[in-house]
């Protein structure tokens, strides 16, 4: 646990590593994390939010190694694949996926499927463009419109807007800010930023929930 939290909060310094000693197989390799966060959903924990920025600060760091468009192109197409697969995972194996155990312990947590189907309750078919931007949500939400047998030509829409807008937002986000000079000197503090304003939907419905629920 300990190195994924260094991982995630120093994840510049380790893709700098990545691009360094994999060269052009870096793109297979943030590739394959974004497809695993969004397609795999016992694997809600990667740091999607937090990786396509450092990659769009990387390429603008490193330009001649690390090409933006390309970069981009396939972190976009491996984030609609990968929550389409997750799609038919639910559809097809959801409701036994949820008593799952690995090690003694169920990977997807009620908790966190009740927390998703709140999302949906709330917003919908839209959910699926929001929950990119929600860590755990995002890997779930997929899952959960596939236990809903949801229209997968509603789902495909909301996939594949939710998926530029993440992909290509954050990224670019990256990639023109990541270079000033108090954000590159405070990456870690700009992880934490992104994750807490990632998180605050959550923490709103949780405090509303337990506080003003009950005086109502």
């Amino acid at each position: 646990m300990l190195e994924l939290i260094d991982f995630i909060l120093h994840i510049d310094a380790h893709l700098s590593e990545f691009l360094a000693d994999y060269g052009i197989w870096f793109y297979a390799i943030v590739f394959l994390i974004i497809f695993v966060e969004t397609g795999l959903v016992v694997m809600p924990f990667l740091p999607g939010d937090s990786l396509l920025f450092a990659t769009g600060m990387l390429a603008a760091q490193y330009s001649e190694s690390l090409n933006i468009w390309l970069v981009i192109g396939l972190m976009l197409i491996a984030a609609i694949l990968g929550d389409a697969l997750n799609y038919t995972i639910g559809r097809d194996f959801g409701n036994r996926m949820l008593n799952l155990k690995i090690f003694g312990k169920k990977p997807i947590k009620p908790e966190h499927i009740e927390k998703t189907h709140e999302f949906y309750a709330k917003y919908g078919s839209k959910t699926i463009v929001i929950a990119r931007f929600v860590p755990i949500v995002r890997t779930l939400a997929p899952f959960v419109a596939g236990i809903g047998k949801m229209e997968y030509k509603t789902f495909f829409k909301y996939n594949v807007i939710g998926g530029i807008v993440w992909v290509v937002g954050l990224t670019l986000a990256g990639f023109f800010l990541g270079n000033i000079p108090i954000i590159k000197d405070n990456f870690s503090k700009v992880v934490l930023t992104i994750i807490v304003l990632s998180v605050l939907p959550i923490i709103y419905s949780f405090i509303k929930e337990k506080f003003f629920a009950k005086k109502a």
